[in-house]
């Protein structure tokens, strides 16, 4: 997960109106593109993040039983905390994996704090929030919410009916977890002040296109993501009243640490349904889709794949 903070919120009242004319004014497609940054290039300065200065806090995907929590200092995290901080953001980066996350802090410096976090607890979740508007106080701008694990048991197995409580624990940091984030999230950002267009803040939830083909074997991750994807609509209505937009990303097959461990075999079956490009996505396309999420106020209840076509065949 990834929270952004707006550290001057008097900056608000420039007005993106007149940001949006000078773009539109800039009639050639790559400049105004440029200046929308929602080109490849991160190192571009983007519309959201120069009307509110960002701090962000990320939890990303965690595929490994390694413990509950996210992983914001690998993978789809670390790329998204790399993107937030290029942009300007301040960023805290919550992970269960303290070394990695030390790391990162001490690469990128000032622009970023960490926070171990279990998301499965909602006071830790709490102390996550309260430890990053400490640290960057002003303005909450961005959630980037992706804390998640993996589990492979189908329905029925050798050893009987799956365990439920293999299941209960999927769903918890999945799902659950998911949705404390985002509703201590939003109290914060519920608080603040208003820009312009009447908006304050952006929730980007994970999914998976797990959520539409799980394959065998996935019946709770898919589960669980299904129901990440399922709240994107009913959760922006919820909280439309306070100017806060909700998007849900569903990547397909990223070149994650877990994903760079796996066997040739399991990598070339996952990639024969791939449409175009044939390769694994960049957990940089990943964030550059997070960033263009944060940066277009239009974009509301909405769930994008990220996944070069992909349509899951059962395994």
């Amino acid at each position: 997960m990834l929270i952004t903070t707006h550290f001057s919120p008097a900056a608000a009242g420039e007005g993106r109106a007149a940001r949006l004319a000078a773009a539109a004014a800039a009639l050639a497609p790559a400049r105004f593109l440029a200046k929308m940054a929602f080109a490849a290039n991160l190192d571009s300065t983007g519309l959201r993040f120069t009307t509110r200065g960002l701090a962000a806090i990320c939890l990303a995907a965690a595929f490994a039983m390694a413990g509950p929590g996210g992983v914001g200092a690998s993978g789809l995290g670390e790329a998204s905390v790399r993107m937030l901080v290029a942009q300007g953001g301040n960023v805290c980066i919550a992970d269960v994996n303290d070394e990695k996350m030390q790391a990162l802090h001490a690469e990128l410096g000032s622009k970023t704090t960490t926070f171990k976090v279990n998301v499965m607890m909602d006071d830790n979740i709490a102390e996550m929030l309260e430890h990053t508007m400490k640290t960057f106080p002003g303005f909450l701008g961005a959630v980037v919410n992706c804390a998640g694990i993996g589990m492979a048991k189908t329905t029925v197995g050798k050893a009987g009916p799956h365990d439920m409580k293999t299941f209960d624990l999927v769903m918890k940091i999945n799902t659950y977890g998911t949705f404390s984030v985002c509703a201590q999230a939003a109290a914060i950002m519920s608080k603040q002040a208003k820009d312009e267009d009447g908006e304050i803040g952006a929730l980007v939830n994970v999914a998976s296109v797990a959520a539409f083909e799980g394959q065998k074997g996935q019946v709770a991750y898919a589960a669980s993501k299904g129901a990440v994807a399922a709240m994107a609509l009913p959760m922006a209505r919820d909280l439309s009243r306070f100017g806060i937009r909700v998007n849900t990303i569903c990547p397909g097959t990223m070149l994650t640490p877990m994903m760079s461990a796996a066997s040739d075999k399991v990598k070339n079956s996952l990639l024969a349904d791939v449409v175009a490009p044939k390769r694994m996505g960049a957990p940089s396309e990943f964030a550059h889709t997070a960033q263009f999420l944060i940066e277009n106020s239009y974009m509301n209840a909405q769930v994008i794949r990220v996944d070069g076509g992909v349509r899951m065949s059962n395994l």
